[in-house]
């Protein structure tokens, strides 16, 4: 039975760059925000700072929920391999705290290679996802929660 998840995922910017995780997979290297599924008894914003420490290796500060994206894989960027994926993402604006240097967690996702800051201006080449939050970053995030969801 497939169940609906919850992810807290992280959008941390800092010199005109986005702090990614780098996955492989068939199609090769690609790129997404870090973070990762809600734990039962957990809150949203605990998954969220627990996530930047295992995959990233930081401290990490809520500066505020940006975006909520509801992704049904089937009708997503990774069909072939989400097709019964669905799962609702809260992206937080964030800020790393005390002068953490990103390195790694050390409980890392099974396809994740390493992390990476990719510039904000040419996103666009990369292989990132979600795809539609380059555009988002290539201005000012928005002042309000902006919903999407891909169930078309």
């Amino acid at each position: 039975m497939s169940q609906i998840r919850n992810c807290a995922k992280a959008i941390l910017i800092q010199d005109s760059k986005i702090l990614a995780v780098k996955y492989a997979d068939e199609g090769g290297e690609y790129y997404a925000l870090p973070g990762g599924k809600q734990l039962h008894g957990e809150t949203l914003p605990q998954a969220l700072i627990r996530e930047c420490m295992e995959e990233l290796g930081i401290s990490a500060r809520n500066l505020g929920l940006k975006f909520i994206r509801e992704y049904i894989g089937k009708h997503g960027e990774s069909s072939w391999r989400d097709a019964n994926v669905h799962q609702v993402e809260f992206m937080y604006e964030c800020e790393i705290v005390g002068g953490d240097d990103p390195r790694g967690g050390i409980h890392q996702d099974h396809a994740q290679v390493d992390i990476a800051w990719l510039p904000i201006d040419s996103l666009a080449d990369y292989r990132f996802y979600p795809k539609k939050l380059i555009g988002y970053l290539q201005g000012p995030l928005p002042l309000k929660v902006e919903y999407w969801g891909n169930a078309e």
